[in-house]
């Protein structure tokens, strides 16, 4: 038995960060989940600008909707949702089949929204209205001016991938505004049962301190950080609270483990896997870094409910002057405009295609 389905098996879901045309339609995609046991996706759009960039795929479709008068962001937008809607339709069965739990694919509004609350919601409302799938999860930063955007849209029953979450601090807020919306959902007389995960960076932790701590700390910050996340998160779900909504029919919100690429070439390949098994959890890994974990994964032991021995670890990190309050605002804002620099080169990529189509024709 491959360790992906062990993973599996013990109530773990394994998501691909990745979305490509080639991944759809050479068959790659379907194969990872008849024999990796993957369940869902995520995308971003520093994935989509790569994809893009290293692929002419994509040009047959960015000449036909240019002849419909699409460019730019628009025109990304439906290039997008071509390859979401595309996958919705693979996991569909597997939506179904865990009754809503698991199967969904994410695609994520403008980065250049993450500090705009209005607009954020307005983009979330229209791209869920256009995929037309019910396991399509809409990607909302969980800034703070993402949180209301949040909140509105559990509220108008649109499931959200809560992105760009750095800390067991930034994981309760984005649990909070989605049990908020699910709250007035309830006062309202509407479904509570709105889909929804919480995406928590991880390896970014341990890039940001590599020069910072002795080599007896390295590559331990994230997995700190996940263990203290991991607690908050099932304290919140054995709250009063929370089973009080779960009690009328609400969805409980899966923690996701993000970023979950090894970046250090002396550390392990699969670190971020073997180390953040836990159940009830959502794993989305590269490409690379799911063949790796079936070629070669093991699995030591499920991430400890009570934090483990995180808060030791944290105080270590702290000797070396490593604020972790400080440092997760931090990444959350490098974060942000690292999307938004991807963002600004997809734009500039599809611009530049065009125009080369454009001039083929002439």
């Amino acid at each position: 038995m491959k360790a992906t389905q062990k993973l599996h098996d013990l109530g773990q879901s394994l998501w691909l960060d990745n979305i490509t045309r080639e991944l759809l339609t050479s068959g790659t995609l379907q194969r990872y989940i008849d024999e990796l046991s993957v369940t869902g996706l995520t995308s971003n759009p520093t994935i989509f600008d790569q994809a893009i960039k290293s692929s002419k795929s994509y040009d047959a479709s960015i000449h036909a909707k240019l002849k419909k008068g699409e460019a730019g962001e628009q025109l990304f937008f439906e290039l997008a949702l071509d390859d979401i809607t595309q996958a919705a339709d693979l996991f569909r069965p597997v939506w179904e089949k865990t009754n809503g739990v698991d199967g969904w694919v994410s695609l994520e509004v403008s980065p250049l929204l993450a500090y705009d609350t209005t607009s954020t919601l307005k983009a979330a409302k229209d791209l869920h209205a256009r995929a037309g799938r019910p396991n399509v999860l809409i990607k909302i930063p969980g800034t703070k001016e993402g949180l209301p955007a949040i909140e509105e849209a559990i509220f108008s029953g649109i499931p959200v991938n809560v992105t760009l979450l750095f800390s067991s601090e930034h994981y309760v807020a984005a649990a909070e505004a989605y049990l908020r919306g699910i709250e007035r959902r309830i006062d309202a007389g509407l479904n509570p049962d709105v889909g929804s995960v919480t995406s928590l960076f991880i390896s970014r932790w341990d890039r940001a301190v590599i020069d910072k701590v002795p080599e007896s700390l390295q590559n331990q910050l994230g997995i700190a950080i996940a263990q203290r996340s991991y607690k908050a998160y099932r304290d919140l779900l054995n709250s009063p609270r929370w089973q009080r909504a779960c009690n009328v029919g609400a969805r409980p919100q899966r923690l996701l483990w993000a970023s979950t690429g090894t970046k250090d070439p002396n550390a392990s390949d699969i670190l971020y896997i073997k180390s953040l098994a836990s159940p009830f959890t959502v794993n989305t890994m590269p490409e690379q870094t799911l063949i790796a974990f079936a070629d070669h994964g093991e699995l030591d032991q499920m991430l400890p409910v009570d934090g483990g021995d995180c808060e030791a670890v944290l105080t270590e990190f702290a000797k070396f002057g490593v604020d972790n309050s400080a440092l997760a605002t931090q990444l959350q804002d490098e974060g942000a405009k690292s999307f938004v620099k991807s963002w600004n080169e997809l734009m500039a990529e599809i611009s530049d295609k065009s125009d080369s189509l454009v001039n083929a024709d002439q």
